[in-house]
């Protein structure tokens, strides 16, 4: 069969899509950040290409406000959520998708039914649970609100991703004896990371951005997160918004996210197309 070749006007008009594409994509990050570096009236001033930048605004909302220590108990609730969602969620995929029990099912329906209430449904009952537990103001609190919403699809991905894993390889290594934890950590865990890294990625990003819990269970200026940070950010008068600074805020938020997908989506590619095979 002879191969199709495309048209020079079809090439061409693919890449005039694509570049349209980004420029949608990417032109409100871009207008975000030349704001952020602009101050006084001048943010008001429709420019795309300014003649002058400042960065007043990324020194004063460290000088007026904790925002250093917002940035770190962002950061380590983030890391403590995937940590305790990879783990949880590894131990039961290892459970669901590899032994056969009665109720299996209705287990795993129940694990994702979880993720179907709105994060409004379950805040009076998180507010109270976190009461009790004595976690209201502190990063305890969150990590165990957020794992709400982290655990669910980490277990149904990992999971599914086991599911997949050759057979054989486990027959094997239970014949020579492997235990269920030596079975997860030296035979299903190297073939799984493409899987742990997706879900991994994907959890620090929904503790990284949440705002609703971290509103409601945080008080002081030192225990909230960058999302609370950044809303709360007030100007010089009651009616004055400083965009200038909330938009430095969160460009400096935001690159970490994207380095770390530009990072780890090579991996993950790379990963998915080979990680089983190579197991």
């Amino acid at each position: 069969m002879a191969a199709r070749h495309t048209s020079p006007a079809a090439k061409i008009g693919f890449w005039l899509l694509v570049a349209v594409l980004l420029v949608i994509l990417l032109f409100p990050f871009y207008y975000a950040v030349i704001t952020s570096f602009k101050s006084g009236s001048a943010i008001f001033e429709v420019d795309y290409l300014p003649a002058a930048l400042s960065a007043g605004n990324y020194t004063s909302i460290f000088a007026e406000q904790p925002f250093g220590r917002n940035i770190l108990n962002s950061l380590v609730v983030s890391v403590a959520v995937v940590g305790i969602s990879l783990f949880l969620g590894l131990t039961a995929a290892l459970a669901l998708g590899r032994f056969r029990f009665k109720g299996r099912r209705m287990m795993l329906l129940a694990v994702l039914s979880v993720s179907m209430f709105p994060q409004v449904a379950v805040l009076s009952g998180m507010f109270e649970l976190i009461r009790v537990l004595g976690l209201f103001n502190n990063p305890g609190g969150l990590i165990l609100s957020y794992l709400i919403f982290t655990l669910p699809f980490t277990v149904w991905v990992l999971t599914s991703f086991i599911r997949d894993l050759p057979a054989e390889v486990e027959e094997a290594a239970i014949m020579d004896g492997a235990k269920p934890w030596t079975l997860l950590t030296r035979i299903f865990l190297p073939m799984m990371w493409p899987a742990m890294v997706t879900t991994g990625l994907l959890a620090f990003i929904v503790a990284w951005n949440e705002f609703l819990f971290a509103l409601t269970f945080t008080l002081s200026n030192d225990q909230r997160t960058v999302p609370v940070a950044i809303a709360l950010i007030t100007g010089g008068s009651e009616f004055e918004v400083p965009w200038g600074r909330i938009m430095a805020a969160s460009v400096i938020v935001t690159v970490p996210l994207i380095a770390l997908v530009l990072i780890f989506q090579r991996r993950i590619v790379s990963g998915l197309t080979a990680g089983a095979v190579k197991g």
